[in-house]
């Protein structure tokens, strides 16, 4: 047989080959015969990071000092340790002091859940209704309905520092500088850091200032200092201060204590014109902090 014939029936048999292939591929595919099926796609795996808040819900009112407070939690049930994010998306007017917790969390026997505190604000303006916190870590999430509750009346007879904005020299590490202006006036509630203290020991004077929402006519101040059971105002309560208001720029004192022994006191004195109010402490019964339960400003 010639070189050339012998190349010519190889051709002709591959390309028989290849034709046939061919065929029994479309044939495969009109007749329904399938190539092997794809793997199944992995299972989302349910998060090994159990979410939780304290309050479950929560009542806010658009005053700068009456701001809510959330605990959020996370616990690592898995058991690897790993670091996770936690998110919050506040609707509406919610103002929050952080939209994001991130922390490293252990896997140990028993779990050991991490924690954060969050402030949630609204605007004074805010309109009263219902709004929420969606938080969410791996794809699991958790909602904290909010109620916006209307502002407190502020008008004759009312207290003007309720939940107002307060400044202070120093607020001792145990207490919130809101804690004067924050409507609880009951000493009993010391130990749960309501009312203020300073944070310098034995060391005078100090100030808590208060600044109103608007430009008032005052002549009455109402301070009420630590004075319980357990702590009696002859001890520990504020001892000696000035009454100071504010209009501008300048403090004028309108009204001064020396002595005290008791835990409420009203000061009055001339109508004057105010946009904050201070308390100039200049010495406490132990003399060594300045302590204030609750203080209350009243227009003329």
């Amino acid at each position: 047989m010639s070189t050339r014939r012998s190349a010519f029936i190889l051709v002709a048999s591959v390309a028989a080959t290849v034709v046939a292939s061919t065929t029994i591929s479309m044939l495969g595919a009109t007749t329904g015969s399938t190539a092997p099926a794809a793997e199944p796609a992995e299972l989302e795996r349910p998060s090994d990071v159990q979410i939780a808040v304290q309050p479950e819900q929560l009542s806010v009112v658009g005053l700068p000092c009456f701001p809510g407070n959330l605990n959020l939690t996370m616990t690592n049930t898995g058991s690897e340790a790993r670091y996770a994010d936690l998110t919050l998306d506040p609707s509406g007017p919610l103002q929050l002091s952080r939209r994001l917790f991130s922390s490293w969390l252990p896997a140990v026997d028993p779990d050991q859940p991490v924690s954060a505190p969050v402030e949630v604000r609204v605007p004074r303006d805010t309109q009263p209704g219902s709004y929420a916190i969606d938080l969410e870590v791996d794809k699991t999430e958790l909602t904290v309905p909010v109620t916006v509750n209307p502002l407190p009346p502020k008008g004759p007879g009312d207290n003007l520092a309720l939940g107002e904005q307060a400044a202070a020299s120093s607020t001792h590490g145990n207490f919130f500088l809101c804690g004067a202006v924050d409507g609880d006036k009951d000493p009993e509630h010391w130990d749960t850091l309501t009312g203020w203290n300073d944070g310098t020991r034995a060391a005078f004077p100090d100030t808590y200032d208060v600044a109103l929402f608007q430009p008032a006519t005052i002549s009455r101040v109402e301070l009420y200092t630590l004075d319980s059971a357990k702590y009696p105002a002859k001890s520990v309560g504020l001892r000696d201060w000035d009454v100071q208001v504010r209009n501008g720029r300048t403090w004028t004192t309108v009204a001064q204590v020396r002595g005290n022994t008791v835990g409420h006191v009203t000061s009055t004195f001339a109508p004057a014109q105010a946009d904050a109010v201070r308390i100039l402490c200049l010495d406490g019964n132990d003399h060594t902090y300045s302590r204030i339960v609750e203080l209350e400003v009243f227009a003329s």
